[in-house]
């Protein structure tokens, strides 16, 4: 048997985000306050050049308090799974040093400035966040180019089900004018090839 060496996955945080969360109030008390850092992270993102136009941030469920944070990094990170959901939990995991961040003491949301793409969404449960919050729709991301698989119609039920709360519609505008914002821009959508 022939042993090939690997190398290790490492995706970086652009070096703006830490300028950034080392400026917020660490507590994010609202919905609202929660969704704000989303749709911030997902602005910054393409202001800088950094990625694409989507932001989420994982923050525990009873202080409000962030976790950590993601952005999307699919095209600097050359990797179709950096989006910002992703980003967002694997940095969670990272930091508490566990995979399933639905154990106790504490419970965890995922705040993310768009609803989930069928990858996201079946990430969610594995990773056990147990309330998901967004703020543009899939149809938002859709209206710009953006493919996000074939999710089930009746997703949100399909959480909940296991367990986790979902909310929709957080902020919506406010989500969807920075996906008109890249689009504008002429940003890149970096769907893969159809078949």
């Amino acid at each position: 048997m022939t042993s090939r060496s690997q190398s290790a996955i490492s995706i970086q945080l652009p070096d703006w985000s830490a300028d950034l969360i080392a400026g917020t109030d660490a507590i994010f008390p609202t919905p609202e306050s929660r969704m704000h850092l989303a749709i911030r992270l997902a602005r910054m993102n393409i202001e800088h050049g950094t990625g694409g136009p989507f932001g989420a941030a994982v923050f525990d469920m009873d202080t409000h308090a962030l976790l950590a944070i993601g952005m999307n990094l699919v095209v600097p990170s050359s990797c179709s799974m950096a989006h910002a959901e992703m980003i967002a939990i694997s940095c969670a995991q990272q930091k508490l040093g566990r995979f399933d961040l639905g154990g106790t003491p504490s419970r965890y949301e995922l705040a993310t400035s768009c609803e989930p793409c069928a990858m996201c969404f079946g990430a969610i449960p594995w990773s056990g966040i147990r309330h998901l919050a967004c703020g543009a729709r899939d149809a938002d991301a859709r209206a710009i180019g953006f493919d996000e698989g074939p999710k089930m119609s009746d997703w949100k039920a399909a959480l909940e089900s296991r367990g986790i709360t979902v909310e929709t519609d957080i902020c919506r505008q406010g989500a969807a004018d920075v996906l008109q914002q890249y689009a504008k821009a002429d940003g890149n959508i970096y769907n893969g090839r159809h078949a």
